[in-house]
């Protein structure tokens, strides 16, 4: 079964950002977003650790490591660029100013629910940096993932098994098979990659879906 690449379904989900937006880049592979936008299309990048305007990554060798995203990772300046306070940068978060942000996930539910920050195992590292606030904040929320976990099963459920991050916040999940729309409990399918059928991705999610 052909998958696409990280790098594929972050081209896919930059495809879909408007001229204009505000986004926020989460921590992994959302960060990949950021070399994929079009330098025609103007999209306004933000990071939670206080930064407005920053671009792709540099090329090797040119890194400035004062100059990073919020998983510590060089990133570009773009003209008109700013820097602020991380305070100021939650406040931008918490107050509805960004029109989208991408964030991972381990599960999303049918309904929008998102957990992304603990697995609940005994074991686990939480981390839920700005995730809660992002969530909530954000006009819409996509999330990027694979869609089955490494024993097969998938990410896209009925119902969070794992620590909430957000009740019905997440508008669209971008996976390595498919993207799909969450509305009101219903899952619809706007996209589907490679050789996989409508049936065999049925038979993967588990879930009722409608294919636009």
């Amino acid at each position: 079964m052909s998958r696409l690449s990280r790098d594929q379904i972050a081209a896919r989900v930059a495809r879909d950002i408007p001229a204009g937006a505000y986004v926020n880049l989460g921590i992994g592979l959302p960060t990949l977003v950021a070399n994929h936008i079009p330098a025609s299309r103007e999209v306004i990048l933000h990071t939670e650790n206080g930064m407005l305007g920053f671009g792709p990554a540099p090329a090797k060798g040119d890194e400035d490591f004062d100059l990073i995203n919020a998983g510590k990772q060089p990133v570009t300046e773009l003209p008109g660029c700013a820097y602020f306070h991380h305070a100021d940068s939650f406040a931008m978060m918490r107050g509805g100013h960004l029109d989208v942000c991408v964030l991972g996930a381990f599960q999303v539910s049918r309904h929008g629910d998102l957990a992304n920050w603990h697995t609940g195992g005994p074991d686990a590292i939480p981390a839920v940096g700005g995730a809660m606030d992002l969530a909530i904040g954000a006009k819409d929320v996509y999330i990027m993932m694979d869609l089955l976990t490494k024993d097969g099963q998938s990410k896209l459920v009925q119902a969070c098994t794992y620590p909430l991050t957000g009740m019905r916040c997440v508008s669209r999940v971008y996976t390595d098979m498919a993207v799909f729309d969450l509305k009101n409990g219903e899952v619809a399918v706007i996209d589907l990659f490679g050789d996989i059928t409508p049936d065999a991705l049925r038979n993967l999610v588990g879930l009722p879906l409608k294919f636009e």
